[in-house]
C-alpha cells in the first residue's frame, strides 16, 4: 500500500510540475487542479468566475474525473452551455484522505489520458 501511495505521489507531482509548464504556476492543492479541469471542461476560456460558478466548476471537475470509473455521465449542457452530470452509481463511503487519494487517481488519469498537458 505504501508503494502504491508513493507512486501515486510521484504522478501527482509531475501533473502539477505540467501545468506549472502550462500556466506559468503551480497548483497548490487538489481543489486549485480540480478548478482548472472544471474550466477546462466548461470550454469558455478563462475569465472571473463568481463564487458560485466557482463551486460549479469544482463539481463538473468531479463529475468529470469520476465519470472515467463510470460514477458519473455527462447528461447534457444547459442554455449556458454548462454541462450537467448524472450519477450512474453511488459512490462508496470514504473518510477524507481516502476521497483525496481516489481524486488524485482520477485525475492523473484525467491528464494521462483525456487532456495532454
Amino acid at each position: 500500500m505504501i508503494k502504491k501511495d508513493f507512486e501515486q505521489e510521484l504522478k501527482w507531482q509531475e501533473v502539477l510540475q505540467k501545468l506549472e509548464n502550462v500556466i506559468g504556476k503551480k497548483p497548490s492543492d487538489l481543489k486549485s487542479v480540480l478548478f482548472l479541469i472544471g474550466v477546462q471542461e466548461l470550454g469558455k476560456g478563462v475569465k472571473d468566475f463568481s463564487k458560485e460558478e466557482k463551486r460549479d466548476l469544482m463539481h463538473i471537475a468531479i463529475c468529470k474525473v469520476l465519470s472515467l470509473s463510470g460514477f458519473y455521465e455527462l447528461e447534457g449542457l444547459d442554455e449556458m452551455g454548462w454541462p450537467h452530470w448524472k450519477l450512474l452509481k453511488k459512490l462508496p463511503y470514504f473518510d477524507i484522505l481516502e476521497q483525496e487519494k481516489l481524486l488524485k487517481m482520477h485525475v492523473i488519469e484525467y491528464f494521462e489520458n483525456e487532456i495532454q498537458i
